[in-house]
């Protein structure tokens, strides 16, 4: 594992663009096995979570070509299922939380799927129920080797089916989306979640052949077709990324430029920011962000503290709020965080807390964060990095704060982030990586 030695004190200045949207990234690739044509995908991150997908595709069979930085050609004409019952399958898919998302395709066309209990982020339950119950109302026998903690999954035909999901669960949905297109009939998929890399995932589909009505609603009506054939497609930026950024100018009271951050597909992130008391200006594609010695937390109407929640898109996204958080501990004015997702996201508050910050952690989902403005900066400290989105969270708490911090454990942060450290180096951050022995 790796770390980083941040000198905090360093504003920033200059023109950043985000890297391809992770989450889309896991969404599209696990969707050319689908097919047995080329498929061709252009903005892919340099990132742990999505190299380590696209080298599991690799050890299944699939040609994988990188046609120039961030463009790859996936051609999956032929798969190994014998390796898909192998140990290395198992262990390397059950690393990556995104492997979830083979399901559907290896069902939908070659009828079977071993997966382990998936791994990622250690922030709290995250079921697979929602996946797992549409996969068998589309036809699909589910079984649990309990010794081996895997779950196997085997039809001989998925037919189109109603399905109500019980959490509008994005990897759900396009596990269940990838599901359907080769499935026999027509398929309605309710309370589907409608965030813009489902909507994405969607359009990548009907250009490989698919037929669906609805993208971008909670409904969803998959008409199923016998064979897909191979596109072009480009991931969005990565909005969790434009978000970090927004926080990290207002934390270290940078002036910088985000460009090309597709805002029509940013929904309430900017306002997000915004009602936190940031200044974010569009500039036709690009969001700048001016530099500001202070800013102020608004209340609501009523004069009570404001709550910032996540809810599902259009909602805020669960992945911002620790950013948000971090965010908070340097404005005037107190906010209440409230993560309603995942029951351990909030729990690195503590590592705030011994730097200096106010904080309330009221229970497992919510936090008051009393902003101690701009007079006030954080302590350096050692750290270890619990998962990705709370490791960008520490990594700007650092940049801001007096003294040279560590963050150990920035292998999660490098989960989902590309090249941070150098891009943010390139701005005026004074951050190294150095490997520990």
């Amino acid at each position: 594992m790796s770390s980083f030695i941040i000198e905090g004190g360093h504003s920033l200045k200059g023109e950043i663009t985000p890297q391809g949207a992770k989450n889309e990234a896991l969404q599209v690739i696990c969707a050319t096995l689908l097919t047995r044509e080329e498929v061709v995908i252009e903005n892919i991150p340099d990132i742990l979570d999505v190299n380590n997908l696209i080298d599991l595709l690799r050890d299944m069979g699939v040609k994988v070509q990188q046609l120039r930085e961030g463009t790859y050609s996936f051609k999956a004409e032929e798969i190994d299922l014998t390796y898909t019952q192998s140990d290395d399958f198992m262990k390397k898919s059950a690393a990556l939380r995104g492997s979830i998302m083979i399901i559907g395709p290896m069902l939908a066309r070659f009828g079977e799927a071993v997966v382990p209990k998936p791994g990622g982020d250690k922030i709290g339950r995250r079921r697979l129920d929602t996946h797992f119950n549409g996969i068998i109302k589309l036809g699909a026998e589910l079984k649990l080797n309990e010794k081996k903690q895997l779950f196997i999954l085997t039809t001989r035909q998925l037919k189109g089916t109603f399905i109500l999901l019980d959490e509008a669960s994005v990897t759900g949905t396009a596990n269940l989306l990838m599901a359907a297109v080769l499935a026999q009939g027509e398929t309605t998929i309710y309370n589907a979640a409608c965030e813009p890399y489902v909507e994405q995932l969607s359009h990548m589909l009907v250009r490989m052949g698919a037929k669906i009505e609805g993208i971008g609603s909670n409904k969803l009506i998959v008409n199923g077709v016998s064979s897909l054939s191979g596109c072009h497609h480009r991931l969005l930026p990565d909005m969790i990324e434009i978000g970090s950024f927004i926080g990290m100018a207002a934390m270290t009271a940078s002036e910088i430029t985000i460009t090309n951050t597709s805002v029509t597909h940013l929904g309430i992130i900017p306002e997000s920011f915004r009602r936190l008391g940031i200044t974010v200006e569009q500039q036709g594609d690009n969001l700048y962000i001016p530099r500001q010695e202070s800013y102020t937390i608004e209340s609501f109407i009523d004069g009570s503290i404001l709550t910032i929640a996540d809810a599902p898109w259009p909602g805020l996204t669960p992945d911002l709020l620790s950013v948000m958080l971090v965010v908070a501990t340097r404005a005037t004015g107190s906010v209440l965080i409230h993560q309603k997702m995942f029951e351990s996201r909030l729990f690195f508050v503590d590592k705030l807390i011994d730097m200096g910050a106010q904080i309330i952690l009221c229970d497992p989902h919510r936090a008051v964060v009393i902003g101690l403005d701009s007079r006030f900066h954080l302590r350096s400290m050692h750290m270890t990095s619990p998962d990705i989105r709370a490791g960008i969270s520490l990594l700007i708490a650092a940049m801001s704060a007096k003294g040279v911090s560590t963050i150990h454990n920035i292998d999660q942060i490098d989960r989902g982030y590309q090249q941070i450290d150098m891009r943010l180096n390139a701005l005026g951050a004074s951050i190294e990586r150095i490997s520990d022995k």
